[in-house]
């Protein structure tokens, strides 16, 4: 099963990227191809995307939170993907951000696309979009606090 691994550093504080990325239907607006997630509860996700031109669903959940250090996630329908985000305070105000994905290309064009470096290629392309959101704006756009351990949420 291929697994990608790529962070980036950001300017702002660790609480605030934290912050952002815990605002999951924001998604669409620097992740290519997704065009919905729809939070369902705390810990669960619902996912449209357009990937290798197939119009894909699947629905995931959150199998680790911890404030302001990591995200765990696996999905529960569709292709298989899981992966952990992390969290790491560099200074006052520079956060790096490192995705961990394992994946499993669906059909011909996928696992084609994987083949070519497509996959890796599209989660640079995130982070770095997902930076350049979080530094011109300055703030996020709101945060969950809360923490998921053993796939309990455990609110603070």
């Amino acid at each position: 099963m291929p697994t990608v691994e790529k962070s980036i550093e950001v300017e702002a504080p660790v609480r605030a990227v934290y912050n952002q990325w815990t605002q999951f239907e924001e998604f669409p607006r620097f992740m290519e191809g997704v065009k919905a997630v729809r939070q369902l509860d705390d810990k669960r996700l619902h996912w449209s995307a357009e990937i290798a031109g197939q119009d894909l669903e699947w629905d995931a959940v959150i199998t680790e939170q911890m404030v302001e250090k990591h995200i765990g996630w696996r999905s529960t329908s569709g292709a298989h993907n899981a992966g952990t985000v992390n969290f790491e305070a560099l200074g006052p105000n520079r956060t790096r951000v490192t995705v961990r994905m394992e994946y499993e290309p669906e059909g011909a064009l996928q696992r084609i696309g994987d083949w070519l470096g497509a996959f890796p290629s599209r989660v640079e392309g995130d982070l770095r979009r997902f930076k350049e959101f979080i530094e011109s704006r300055g703030i996020e756009t709101g945060g969950w606090r809360g923490e998921i351990v053993g796939e309990e949420v455990v609110k603070k």
